[in-house]
């Protein structure tokens, strides 16, 4: 529920915002706004009440939601109105570069509100990202996917498409958007070159989780009751450091090392490092070929990097992190039309989101996670596709551009079609979703 909880909010934030910015430039040019809702109101509404010219109201489908201009074909599809004749206040009535203007300013409120979240995150609990130097002082380990690709653990990522990447947390990223990457191995400078069908059997088989720092040995972190482990003797702590006296320096080595698993329901010989004390255990493998002991997860903190900053030093830095979200979306949208990456099966809906929102209310966490919704949002609006703001602001370009006004009907049409596009995605992404969240509650 609490996942629940936060997609609504922050997407109730980014919907009233970015309708606000519509409602405001057009009564800035005299234009009538006849409904501001959050959320869809198909069929019925929640709340409504009318203040004005205006009906304020709040739908019961959480899909967006929309500010109804006079004068305006938009997704009320409402075509009554445009036969009559045009009247002053009327969306239709005013001058192109102001009906432009009203079209941008819901993208425009977007980046601002992400901008000033940006501004105050930094300028108060600070910047945070996981430093790429201190994540990879020994090196990365890299899943079976990444090592296919043609990683190998102990690699020192040095660059990507020739840029060094100071965030681990975009690095991974920019693996994935990139195309060859530069890498330290044993001393000596590689490059290796990613395809498109390496890339996508990353994302759907690993996704960021490919890579990750190379540990030092294998810690324990618990062991399970009544398990072959706790039998052994092992104890929370303990680090192995020999399997069958095949001794390991990392944790990969001792993943990979196929001895546990290749003896089921026989005796093995672990080394075993205890504070100070190094000692000999004999535990005896189950049939599943496991010990019944879990190893200590990653603590992100270890690598975390906290730039404190001045409210001066917050606003060009926000306004550089705002920008280079805008360029992330360009690239992953780019990716997304790369058909053999088949990362357009990984788009996901408000459902898929949630799902990976954390279970806890974390403020810090909503916040920034608005301000890269908030980016995501404006660069989805920007698409030239009817029935989105970069749609009739397209349509409004070439206007201004050519002299000739997109007749009413139409612009009926290419609403239509823009709508039927829209629908037919949302319901492909939700549909999705969906489905993989039954899937996973029956397994």
């Amino acid at each position: 529920m609490i996942q629940v909880a936060q997609i609504l909010f922050i997407l109730s934030v980014l919907v009233i915002l970015h309708e606000f910015g519509h409602y405001i430039t057009a009564k800035m040019f005299k234009v009538r706004v006849e409904k501001f809702y959050l959320f869809m109101d198909a069929g019925f509404s929640l709340v409504k009440k009318k203040i004005g010219e205006t009906e304020w109201g709040i739908g019961w489908l959480p899909l967006g939601g929309y500010v109804k201009l006079s004068g305006m074909i938009d997704e009320s599809m409402d075509t009554e109105q445009m036969n009559a004749p045009a009247e002053p206040w009327e969306f239709r009535s005013k001058p192109a570069w102001q009906r432009l203007i009203i079209m941008l300013g819901g993208i425009i409120v977007n980046v601002i509100l992400a901008w000033l979240i940006f501004t105050i995150m930094y300028a108060t609990v600070g910047q945070k990202f996981i430093a790429t130097e201190k994540i990879q002082e020994n090196g990365l380990a890299f899943g079976e996917v990444g090592q296919k690709a043609g990683f190998r653990n102990g690699d020192k990522i040095l660059s990507v498409d020739g840029k060094h990447q100071p965030s681990f947390n975009r690095l991974t990223l920019d693996v994935l958007l990139g195309d060859k990457v530069e890498v330290e191995r044993n001393g000596q400078k590689v490059d290796v070159i990613l395809t498109d069908e390496m890339k996508g059997e990353i994302i759907s088989k690993e996704g960021k989780e490919f890579v990750g720092p190379r540990f030092l040995g294998s810690v324990v972190d618990s062991v399970v009751s009544k398990s072959q482990a706790e039998i052994a003797g092992l104890k929370k702590g303990d680090k192995i450091k020999a399997v069958n006296g095949t001794f390991f320096n990392y944790h990969d080595e001792y993943k990979e090392n196929k001895n546990i698993s290749k003896h089921k329901n026989d005796s093995i010989s672990l080394s075993i490092l205890r504070g100070t004390e190094v000692l000999t255990l004999k535990a005896k493998v189950d049939k599943e070929g496991k010990l019944g002991f879990f190893n200590k997860p990653l603590d992100k903190s270890d690598y975390e990097v906290n730039n404190k900053m001045s409210f001066g030093q917050a606003v060009p830095a926000a306004v550089k992190e705002s920008w280079a979200l805008l360029v992330y979306n360009v690239k992953q949208f780019k990716l997304i039309l790369r058909p053999k990456t088949e990362a357009y099966k990984h788009v996901q809906s408000p459902i898929g989101i949630a799902r990976r929102l954390p279970d806890t209310w974390d403020w810090e966490f909503i916040w920034n996670f608005t301000a890269l919704f908030s980016i995501g949002l404006a660069f989805m609006n920007l698409l030239p596709i009817p029935g989105l703001d970069g749609g009739h602001a397209l349509f409004t370009i070439v206007e201004m551009i050519t002299g000739k006004k997109l007749s009413d009907k139409a612009a009926g049409y290419v609403q239509t079609a823009g709508m039927i596009i829209l629908l037919t995605l949302m319901a492909l992404t939700f549909g999705k979703d969906i489905y993989q969240l039954v899937v996973d509650k029956l397994l």
